[in-house]
């Protein structure tokens, strides 16, 4: 079969079950669906940037995805007034100090003579700035946690636009992403899945466990949105009118309407990410990348500096990461830490560009589609196949309650079983590199 016509047909059987889930389930199901797989093939796009073009091992997805919520948080709500008065230029000095802090240390490794006298100074550096910057931060952080901490305790954010925040949230993750590469991408590829692992969960450690920033566990609800209210659309009468002309009651249409705007949105983001992914790999750029991914020592015989290319590679791809992430905190409307787990914002992610195709962008963005649809699936269907399969037991029987109880397990097993068939029949994905 000729690819363009694989492809097609691919992709026209994962929007031909979307489609099918609209007619029988509900289409505000069938739109979420979609929005989530828009976000999640942005994920998986940046996640093959790194490891389709430059080989690059990066567990720690996670991180750079809960950077990108933390930034819809940092831009789009309001400042507390309270909060800041209370405690926040002591936030501000403590976290200058304890930059100053590293910085000084830095400056004494490198520039003081090899010796005791080095080590010295840098330990005591190090000890008597963290002491002056705990001095300084814990009771400016106990002052802005005390500000009605069950609504607020936290300085909040600019109040800017949200839409502001998900160039943002690139940008903040793509720092991070510069910082973890500074040190990690000299690194063997299993030493830098385990660093990019590591600090992935010290992230998420710091967003549950810093009130101040982003109130911890409470969560961060209410994030402005770049669209309006479902309740605001049900009050205006000119749109009842309208949906009333479709045939829709308001409080139908006004979902619909929603999710219909923010597929908009994130389709425009996808299809110029795309774009611009697709001619940078076209480009002189994107050749020496995959050079540098099938052989480094080849490369660098031919004059390349591969730490660097790696670098460059990892902070875009991590960016790419960071903005999803902000969009997706976006469309929920609240920022919640506990929520970022590895196997959601990870594994599931490399499982989209394993299936969909390594190297290839419109492989990774089919297998975001078909994986999340089947994530969101299987255990309602798992669900419904185990009733009918146990129709027949007597209504108190443990072995049948036990099959129900299994169906939570579905999504886990039908990932694995997934993988392991298209690696078996298929092990450059759905769409594999050209």
């Amino acid at each position: 079969m000729d690819p363009r016509v694989k492809n097609t047909l691919l992709f026209a059987i994962v929007f031909g079950l979307i489609i099918i889930t609209g007619f029988m389930q509900s289409w505000n199901a069938a739109l979420l669906i979609l929005n989530m797989g828009l976000i999640s093939a942005i994920m998986a796009i940046g996640v093959n940037m790194q490891w389709g073009f430059a080989g690059l091992f990066n567990v720690g997805v996670m991180g750079f995805v809960a950077l990108g919520g933390l930034a819809a948080v940092l831009v789009a709500m309001p400042p507390v007034g309270e909060a800041w008065a209370a405690g926040a230029r002591g936030v501000i000095l403590a976290l200058l100090m304890g930059a100053a802090t590293i910085v000084a240390a830095v400056l004494a490794a490198t520039r003081l003579p090899a010796g005791r006298m080095r080590t010295l100074g840098v330990i005591v550096i190090l000890v008597g700035g963290f002491f002056l910057y705990r001095g300084v931060f814990d009771p400016a952080v106990e002052a802005v946690e005390k500000v009605n901490p069950a609504l607020e305790g936290y300085l909040g954010g600019l109040g800017l636009p949200v839409l502001v925040a998900w160039p943002v949230g690139g940008v903040l993750a793509a720092g991070a992403a510069w910082l973890i590469g500074k040190t990690a991408l000299g690194l063997r590829s299993d030493y830098l899945a385990i660093a990019t692992l590591g600090i992935a969960e010290i992230i998420i450690a710091v967003l549950k466990n810093e009130d101040w920033l982003s109130r911890g566990v409470k969560n961060v609800v209410g994030i402005p949105r770049p669209l309006p209210y479902e309740i605001d659309l049900q009050k205006d009468p000119g749109f009842v009118e309208r949906a009333a002309g479709f045939g829709l009651d308001p409080v139908m249409a006004s979902t619909l309407y929603v999710k219909i705007g923010y597929l908009v949105l994130f389709l425009v983001i996808l299809l110029v990410l795309m774009w611009m992914v697709e001619m940078s790999l076209k480009s002189p750029w994107g050749r020496m990348m995959r050079a540098i991914r099938d052989n480094e020592v080849a490369a660098e015989a031919m004059g390349k500096d591969v730490t660097r290319r790696h670098l460059q590679i990892f902070v875009l791809g991590s960016a790419v990461c960071g903005l999803a992430g902000a969009m997706m905190t976006t469309l929920d409307g609240q920022l919640t830490p506990g929520s970022y787990q590895p196997l959601r914002f990870t594994f599931l992610i490399w499982v989209m560009v394993i299936v969909g195709g390594s190297g290839n962008n419109f492989g990774a963005v089919l297998g975001a589609f078909l994986i999340w649809f089947l994530w969101v699936q299987v255990e309602p269907i798992g669900l419904w196949l185990m009733q009918t399969v146990t129709a027949w037991m007597p209504e108190g029987s443990g072995l049948r309650q036990h099959l129900i109880d299994s169906a939570a397990h579905m999504r886990l097993l039908t990932m694995g079983v997934i993988l392991i068939v298209v690696l078996r029949f298929s092990p450059r994905g759905l769409i594999p590199e050209r």
